[in-house]
């Protein structure tokens, strides 16, 4: 099992398993581990609301899940997924769709 930091979380990408685009980061703990892996769909843990949650619960985008790797310190997760539409709640592809430039601020890449 990983190692849980000392809320019981760890840091989770999602990946897009045929272009290796990130698509988004999340947190999970060991209930979030267990349902990603009973029901094939990515499931995190809401820090801001302090539960469990399916990845696109309301708006149909899920992330199903092909593979989840672990790192060297075991302490992240690699979620290798195929996108049922955009990542991001914002309807961009991926939550990583802006840049900081070099005055500072942030730019939109273009999708």
């Amino acid at each position: 099992m990983p190692k849980f930091d000392s809320a019981g979380l760890l840091t989770a990408v999602a990946v897009n398993h045929l272009t290796g685009e990130l698509l988004m980061l999340a947190h999970m703990n060991a209930e979030a581990i267990a349902k990603t892996r009973e029901t094939g769909f990515a499931h995190f843990h809401s820090r801001s609301r302090g539960k469990l949650w399916m990845k696109g619960e309301s708006s149909g985008h899920v992330l199903k899940v092909i593979e989840i790797r672990v790192d060297c310190d075991q302490d992240a997760l690699e979620l290798r997924v195929d996108p049922a539409g955009p990542a991001c709640h914002t309807l961009a592809p991926s939550c990583f769709y802006r840049r900081i430039e070099s005055d500072g601020t942030l730019q939109r890449i273009a999708d």
